[in-house]
């Protein structure tokens, strides 16, 4: 079982449940009628795919040679022998298949538009790393991110809730989607030389290190500037909390700037996970506020 909740990579799954939380204060925060089933068959979903995202990745990056006794990161089960490649994909499977379960209940509420968001994102949680055009070894795994772990969350939990997408929705879903980004990209840095060896072209390897410290601290700046849209709608809780995490991000910006990749760059994740986290926490609370 340890080994298991090593292959979930736990750290990773509030990527999957934050954009739900938001999603629901704002519903709560805009004077409307919050579905609590919509807020757990939606965490149920959202985990298993997150859940099966990351089997799939530890299976076919072994596979493909991305990961070895090389690497610099985070145990990988099917990497360090711990579990067969076989064994990995099942549970994968496995996974989609209870995230689609749990998608019923949500696809009897929200209709046509939930089953294809469904359907699409158990189809990404492969096609992220494999199939014939795996995203993350062609430079798109960043996009992904933004789309599912952000925009795609918030905007769906809110339509499931309410009925429909709003603009405080979509704002709200680039914000968390672009923090979700950042660790991807702070991964990507870090394994970047591998990466390189088996033709993985993150953006890290199709435009240099320099680039993706750019983008990270172009990422946070965006981020944090988009609290004047919550000031234009009168919601002052949220920007005073949602600054909570911003010297955190700005050690984040200045960490990555002053190291080259590394080991170190494992604990930067964290961090950046921390600033993610702290933001879609203190974004709820200030909604709910």
């Amino acid at each position: 079982m340890k080994n298991w909740l090593l292959a979930f990579r736990l750290k990773t799954l509030t990527a999957a449940v934050v954009p739900i939380f938001m999603a629901t204060s704002l519903v709560h925060f805009e004077g409307l009628l919050v579905d609590w089933s919509v807020v757990v068959w939606a965490t149920l979903s959202a985990l298993f795919i997150q859940i099966a995202t990351n089997l799939f990745n530890d299976a076919i990056d072994y596979k493909k040679g991305a990961d070895t006794i090389e690497r610099v990161g985070p145990t990988r089960v099917t990497q360090s022998g711990l579990f067969s490649q076989k064994q990995v994909f099942t549970l994968a499977y496995a996974c989609c298949a209870f995230a689609l379960l749990c998608g019923v209940p949500l696809v009897m509420k929200g209709g046509v538009p939930i089953v294809a968001l469904g359907l699409v994102s158990v189809v990404m949680a492969y096609l992220y790393t494999g199939g014939p055009y795996p995203l993350a070894y062609k430079g798109l795994g960043d996009l992904f991110v933004l789309l599912f772990f952000g925009l795609a969350a918030v905007a769906g939990t809110y339509y499931l809730h309410t009925g429909e997408v709003s603009t405080a929705s979509l704002v709200s879903g680039v914000q968390i989607g672009l923090l979700a980004t950042v660790l991807i990209v702070v991964n990507n840095i870090r394994d970047h030389k591998q990466d390189a060896k088996v033709n993985k072209k993150t953006l890290v390897v199709r435009f240099g290190v320099l680039f993706s410290k750019i983008e990270i601290t172009l990422i946070y700046a965006v981020t944090f500037s988009l609290l004047a849209y919550w000031y234009y709608i009168g919601a002052l809780a949220v920007i005073y909390l949602c600054l909570i995490p911003l010297p955190l991000a700005l050690i984040v910006v200045k960490n990555i700037w002053q190291n080259e990749p590394s080991e170190l760059y494992n604990k930067f994740l964290g961090k950046s996970a921390l600033v993610h986290l702290l933001f879609g926490l203190m974004f709820s609370v200030g909604m709910m506020l």
